[in-house]
């Protein structure tokens, strides 16, 4: 079984495409990522259409009873399409709910069948509430999915603050898990359901910006907006002003926000947990409304609550709105330059950002990248087989002018050949797209092959000791891995390719040392694609069973029931915890008895 979506993103290596798309595999298979034409044009959010075939509605049903059934209530059969237009070729079923036996006590009991009744009541309109197989399944996927994931019971396609609250409130009522979906990007596993099956919050719909404030520079919009959406809008409206983080191409800011993403344009502008968000409306997992903060640039009141969500992946709360920081837009050139290795190159990045050059992007390819995209044959250049550092400069013609004969004699000093200033803007756009299409050129070199994405990140310095280690990896185990990155920032990308199950054994080898190794070089294992459920065992070694055990107080101070996106970003406690999380039920803060 296959599932395809009509829709291509960009994150990591690349952000642009044509007529592409991503095909999911079936739920037995591991992470991947993998590139298909499409006949036809691509379709764009807040809504997305699944078409399932019998056959494949079947292999759908007997995932999607599983998670059901342990999720307190069996569904005997799928449940039957919301939609009232014309007949799907899905097959139908009626649903049977056969209610668990109650828990002791005076919690209450988790239900799907009750919280399916109760949303059906509330949301009337029968496009709002869905248990259609494909969109169960659908909307536990990523466009790149690293792997694939569990289907949710039910899906309820929100398009309001006040729908979310409705839907909230039914999951403490029945014990029912959400996991909040807005554009479908992540990487990380951070969209899958858990073992006991969720309601899924689908936030594509709040798409709307509600203003813009041109003088403050700053935009009031949903969760469910875009980034190149608001961008275009902004262009469109002739507002000289942008928003500059710059994730995957279609990323929502809802999404963004709760994984703390970065960008290429991170070098000048930083990440999301910067100043870019100045407030967000955020449903508690109570069903409580709050807004973090006033519009004002700065504020001392009190600690920074907006922190809080950001990289909280959705355990903490649902982000429904968010007022965010615009930056002016400035004229804008690109640059590329050849070095011998991957630490010449940085060196000379190092050299240039600590001497204040006015760079905007600088991104680094590899040899390997670089022949892959000679290869791939969309460039109208070939580009020599090495190092490669792509820069983007910023400011007035005579300021890029300035800062590109700063570059060009700071990098001959590491090494540096065949430095290029593009000559005109076309050319610009050129050479940058050349840097987008890296990701689709790696994927093309194997055909068939699957490919799993790598998000380390160490200070700039020591970005060579680490790539090398990859490397030095990659070849033992006789992996083939493009590697391209956010040098400025200390962060990289490999796309770790591989056909097959002995291959893969291989790949979650080589992506364990290198985040380890990372660890170890005073870094991270995820520079900006969020932890999810694929790297949250890696979050005691980095950061410290202390700090971990003070997120975990946090999440069961707001969410006692463990209720919000369960089993991500929460490493597992150690089995003497008492304060593990425990999903469905309320934490005793309650110490045993002491023995006399």
């Amino acid at each position: 079984m296959t599932f395809t979506i009509a829709r291509f993103v960009s994150l990591g290596l690349s952000a642009g495409a044509s007529k592409t798309s991503l095909r999911f595999f079936a739920p037995t298979s591991p992470r991947c990522i993998n590139i298909h034409s499409l006949s036809r044009s691509i379709r764009t959010p807040p809504r997305r259409s699944y078409t399932t075939t019998a056959s494949t509605a079947k292999t759908f049903g007997s995932a999607v009873a599983v998670a059901i059934i342990a999720g307190g209530a069996s569904l005997l059969a799928l449940a039957r399409s919301q939609d009232t237009g014309s007949p799907s070729p899905t097959a139908e079923a009626v649903v049977e709910a056969v209610p668990t036996a109650p828990q002791t006590g005076s919690e209450p009991t988790r239900n799907f069948a009750k919280a399916l009744e109760d949303l059906q009541a509330e949301f009337t309109d029968s496009s709002i509430v869905s248990t259609d197989p494909g969109e169960l399944f659908a909307y536990a996927q990523s466009a790149y999915s690293q792997f694939v994931g569990s289907p949710h019971t039910i899906v309820v396609h929100v398009r309001s603050t006040e729908d979310v609250v409705k839907v909230v409130k039914i999951s403490n009522r029945y014990l029912v898990p959400i996991v909040p979906y807005s554009g479908g990007t992540s990487l990380e596993g951070n969209l899958s359901a858990p073992s006991s099956g969720s309601i899924c919050v689908d936030l594509s719909g709040l798409d709307k910006i509600i203003a813009i404030n041109e003088s403050d520079a700053d935009v009031v919009c949903q969760a469910g907006v875009s980034w190149n959406h608001l961008n275009d809008t902004l262009k469109e409206k002739g507002i000289p002003l942008f928003f500059p983080l710059d994730p995957g191409r279609d990323a929502t800011i809802g999404g963004m926000i709760s994984t703390g993403c970065s960008g290429t344009n991170a070098v000048k502008y930083g990440t999301a947990r910067g100043e870019w968000i100045l407030n967000a409306t955020v449903v508690l997992p109570s069903g409580e409304v709050i807004k973090t903060r006033q519009r004002a640039r700065k504020s001392s009141a009190g600690f920074d609550v907006t922190k809080l969500f950001i990289g909280a992946e959705g355990t903490l709360g649902i982000i429904t709105e968010a007022t965010l920081r615009l930056a002016p837009v400035l004229p804008s050139t690109v640059a590329v330059a050849q070095f011998p290795d991957i630490r010449h190159a940085t060196n000379a990045v190092c050299d240039i950002l600590n001497h204040g050059a006015a760079l905007q992007c600088v991104e680094i390819i590899d040899e390997l990248t670089i022949k892959v995209l000679n290869q791939f044959g969309t460039s109208a250049r070939k580009w020599p087989e090495k190092v490669t550092l792509f820069f983007k400069f910023q400011g007035s013609d005579d300021a890029i002018q300035e800062t590109s004969r700063y570059v060009e004699s700071a990098i001959a000093k590491h090494g540096a050949t065949d430095y290029q200033l593009a000559s005109n803007e076309q050319e610009s756009e050129d050479i940058w797209q050349d840097r987008r299409n890296a990701l689709f050129a790696c994927l093309a070199y194997r055909p068939g092959c699957k490919g799993w994405m790598t998000d380390v990140c160490v200070p700039v310095s020591r970005l060579p000791d680490l790539i090398s280690a990859a490397k030095k990896d990659f070849e033992e185990l006789g992996l083939i891995a493009p590697i391209a990155g956010h040098v400025g920032d200390g962060n990289f990308h490999a796309l770790v390719l591989y056909a097959d199950d002995t291959e893969l054994a291989l790949v979650r080898e080589a992506v364990g040392r290198i985040n380890r190794k990372a660890i170890e070089l005073e870094g991270t294992c995820t520079g900006e694609h969020g932890v999810g459920t694929g790297k949250r065992n890696y979050l005691s070694t980095e950061l410290g069973e202390g700090t971990v055990a003070l997120m975990r107080t946090i999440k069961q101070t707001l969410d006692p029931h463990n209720l919000f996106n369960p089993g991500k970003l929460y490493p597992d406690a150690p089995p003497s915890d008492t304060n593990a999380l425990t999903e469905g039920h309320a934490i005793s803060n309650s110490k045993p008895a002491s023995k006399s």
